[in-house]
């Protein structure tokens, strides 16, 4: 069986107007070819800006493209036949489809209603005022274009916690919304803020039974309607563990097989992490946060950044039967929230260490793979163009993990500047010597045992024209660029 990597097919300014399915029915071929098992869509409903929105901003959870609601029938992605054209061409090829799982908030009601709130500190959320005053909330959702198919659960007040704007009196802030389920926050989420439940737009109340079983409800309805291998579950670090321990249960269960799931808990410490795996039960992967951010260190540090220290602190090297390894994704990218790029030269260096080590699920990023050009305002309020070229190396690097990337592994991690490992091969599969750099042309002397006497290597990634051969030992000097990375593979392999 392929070895598991992951693609996010997409990023926050990925082109409208319909192009993203039939653009992912269009490469599903040559994604298999390469070496992609699975593919994480975006969410695939309807958001509050319609055909305009990224997904995020979730209005409809069951509309897939097919209703005339917020200004249009189709995503910004297409409308829903399209989107089953790609997922269908995905399965046809082997890909495992992964959704895209948006559950904190919901946006863009359809209705106000009269409701009584708490003013809350937006710096500390257990600061509640215990003052309740009446105000209009945007807090009813009846999904008028889709007529109650599929549900017809009506969302209203009782189904959320708190909101961010009221009017009468015409307020911007955090409001907790007086309900059934006690006056405060819910539990088991990140203590950023004092409790961080509350993120953006009317944030959904999980402690309503109803609520509870409505979102189990979608989640069988879109196992039932499209092929799924799995989630993407976005925000969990707002959203009770409790819920997502029975919610991945539940699922699994329905489905009848495993379900791949990895969750976005944006945390850079490991004990964060580590503590939600422990109240999930262990049931998903998370992303592997710290991981990212040494990405970016390292490549703004240059030769300064001593590359022994890449696995500190990390995911991956503590718990990697529950990582995500990643570069780049749609919140890091230039001009948005979580902005931390990693520099393009470094970026060869980063996919290298996610694709063809042992430990981790790797996830690619689409414009690392495509390339991406578009504008923004930046944080001074200005107009900026963002390029980002595609990695020339990572199609080979993807390839590479799939020939090459087998049996156990060593890392020879000895200097600060430059740090190789070995894949050792098994009886059937060929291994590689993986060196990088983030300084000038060097090389690693290696030593691959007797058995690989004699033996010729060639740089895969064809960085380095050179070949390499080793002695009766089964020893050699393996060379790779200045600020490069290199995969030498036997030659006859």
């Amino acid at each position: 069986m392929a070895q598991r990597t992951l693609l996010q097919a997409f990023h926050w300014y990925y082109p409208g107007e319909g192009r993203l399915w039939p653009d992912i029915e269009e490469k599903a071929a040559s994604l298999a070819e390469m070496g992609i098992t699975d593919v994480w869509l975006p969410p695939a409903y309807k958001g509050s800006a319609g055909g305009h929105s990224v997904g995020y901003d979730v209005y409809d959870l069951f509309d897939l493209g097919e209703f005339d609601q917020k200004g249009s029938v189709p995503t910004k992605y297409g409308d829903r036949a399209a989107l089953e054209r790609a997922v269908h061409a995905l399965e046809a090829k082997g890909i495992g489809v992964i959704y895209d799982v948006v559950f904190n908030h919901k946006m863009g009601a359809d209705e106000t209603e009269r409701v009584r709130v708490h003013r809350v500190d937006p710096d500390n959320r257990e600061n509640i005022d215990p003052e309740t005053f009446e105000a209009t909330a945007h807090t009813r959702f009846t999904f008028p274009g889709r007529q109650g198919r599929y549900s017809e659960f009506i969302w209203d007040a009782k189904c959320f916690s708190g909101v961010d704007h009221i009017e009468d009196p015409n307020e911007e802030g955090v409001f907790k919304l007086v309900n059934d389920y006690d006056d405060g926050w819910s539990v088991e989420v990140d203590a950023e803020f004092g409790n961080f439940d509350y993120l953006m737009g009317s944030d959904i109340e999980f402690r309503n039974k109803a609520v509870y079983e409505e979102l189990k409800h979608w989640g069988r309805w879109l196992m039932g309607e499209l092929p799924c291998a799995g989630f993407r579950l976005d925000a969990v670090k707002h959203i009770p563990a409790w819920f997502f321990r029975d919610w991945i249960g539940h699922m699994r269960e329905n489905a009848g097989k495993d379900l791949f799931v990895v969750a976005e808990y944006w945390h850079p410490e490991l004990d964060a992490l580590r503590n939600y795996l422990d109240l999930v039960d262990r049931q998903l992967m998370l992303f592997d946060v710290a991981l990212h951010y040494n990405f970016h260190d390292a490549s703004k540090g240059g030769a300064g950044y001593d590359l022994r220290k890449l696995f500190d602190g990390t995911l991956v090297g503590a718990m990697p039967e529950h990582a995500v390894t990643l570069v780049a994704n749609h919140d890091t990218q230039p001009l948005q929230s979580l902005e931390a790029p990693v520099e393009p030269w470094f970026k060869p260096l980063a996919y290298a260490l996610i694709l063809l080590r042992e430990q981790g699920v790797p996830c690619v990023f689409h414009p690392d793979l495509y390339g991406a050009s578009y504008t923004d305002k930046g944080g001074d309020g200005e107009d900026h163009h963002i390029d980002m070229p595609a990695i020339d190396s990572l199609p080979r690097l993807i390839e590479a993990r799939q020939r090459f990337a087998n049996g156990p592994q060593t890392d020879i991690f000895d200097e600060p500047t430059c740090i190789a490992f070995v894949r050792h091969g098994t009886s059937e599969a060929p291994g590689c010597v993986v060196v990088m750099t983030n300084a000038d042309e060097t090389a690693k002397i290696v030593d691959l045992g007797p058995e690989v006497g004699g033996i010729a290597f060639r740089d895969f990634l064809g960085h380095r024209d050179d070949k390499v051969v080793t002695d009766e030992a089964g020893r050699a000097s393996f060379p790779v660029n200045g600020g490069s990375v290199s995969v030498w593979v036997r030659a006859d392999a």
